[in-house]
């Protein structure tokens, strides 16, 4: 009996979006009497970063800072549509709303300004720092807040914006079915180092090394959390996770969570990534997407490494010890 090590490989091409009727996300920018910008959406925060990124976003079309930004989401009575948020579509449908409905917003806003400036809403630009200026000329400037508050209070007019994200519709190919619903893919690459008791059938996953292509990190530390947990989610579903480890029989399935076994922080490997942008034309400033493809890479690659280390073909998840040790005597009566 001895530990074992195996090297695995594998990638993915993942479609970013659904095909549903568009796959259609709406937003709604409107600025408060005090300075601020509300985005409201039906989308949701899982714990992803939505909102981070949709104030981002927002922010960036808009031309104020960051701070200033709200984000209202998860209310599908008061919000605009929204798909759902899945399928690694929300930075990307999301995004793209909030950009259109910032514009809209950013237009009525400089109107405002122009009044104030009395100058052409064409000759101005915003610093990104709360003030709206003629540009070549900073010191005739106006701020975001007082130019809000004379909408308002002076002039009557609403600073608000309107923007919803559809794909457009792909032709199918009558002779091949071929069409291209999704709009962009991402892609990753993971290797996977293992190390297998092959006494007890114990896994220990030493390493994932991955490349992911995602477009344009709007926020890089999030991109590497997301890159983490996936890792973490990976690792769970090759090794131990299921609710149905007779499938498809339905005996012996954990009953609750005391008896669900899910990897913990002392099973998490060294995990290295590099990131590579190759922006998307039709993401928000280049973005993609990296919600899901993070757990899905690994799963092959550590059952790759397993077999490298075992000369095995195991190909079902997951590879509890009992697999693998079952997997070792057929092989060892296969040899005799």
């Amino acid at each position: 009996m001895a530990k074992k090590r195996g090297t695995g490989m594998a990638a993915v091409s993942y479609p970013i979006g659904m095909h549903l009727g568009g796959d259609p996300t709406g937003a709604l920018v409107h600025a408060t009497s005090g300075g601020n910008f509300v985005v409201a959406m039906s989308s949701v925060d899982l714990g992803q970063g939505l909102k981070t990124v949709m104030a981002q976003i927002a922010a960036e079309a808009l031309g104020v800072p960051l701070d200033t930004v709200i984000i209202d989401t998860g209310d599908t009575d008061t919000g605009p549509h929204c798909s759902g948020t899945g399928a690694s579509r929300t930075t990307h449908r999301a995004g793209n709303a909030v950009i259109a409905a910032a514009k809209e917003a950013r237009s009525a806003m400089l109107d405002v300004a122009a009044e104030m400036l009395e100058v052409s809403a064409a000759d101005l630009e915003t610093d990104g720092k709360g003030n709206i200026h003629v540009a070549g000329v900073e010191e005739k400037s106006v701020s975001v807040a007082e130019t809000v508050q004379a909408g308002t209070f002076q002039f009557g007019k609403t600073i608000a914006g309107r923007g919803l994200f559809l794909v457009p519709k792909s032709p199918q190919d009558p002779e091949t079915g071929e069409s291209d619903p999704h709009s962009t893919q991402a892609h990753a690459c993971t290797v996977a180092e293992v190390e297998v008791d092959t006494e007890s059938g114990e896994v220990e996953v030493l390493s994932l090394k991955s490349a992911y292509e995602i477009g344009r990190q709007i926020n890089p530390e999030l991109v590497k959390g997301q890159i983490v947990g996936g890792a973490w989610m990976a690792i769970g579903h090759t090794l131990c996770e299921t609710t149905a480890p007779y499938y498809p029989t339905t005996e012996h399935a954990p009953l609750d969570f005391l008896n669900y076994g899910m990897t913990g922080v002392a099973e998490m490997p060294e995990v290295e990534c590099e990131l590579l942008e190759f922006p998307s034309p039709s993401g928000p400033f280049g973005a993609k997407g990296v919600g899901e493809m993070v757990a899905n890479s690994p799963i092959p690659a550590i059952v790759n490494a397993i077999n490298n280390a075992l000369d095995l073909d195991i190909s079902d998840i997951p590879v509890t010890p009992e697999v693998i040790l079952r997997a070792l005597d057929a092989q060892a009566a296969g040899a005799d």
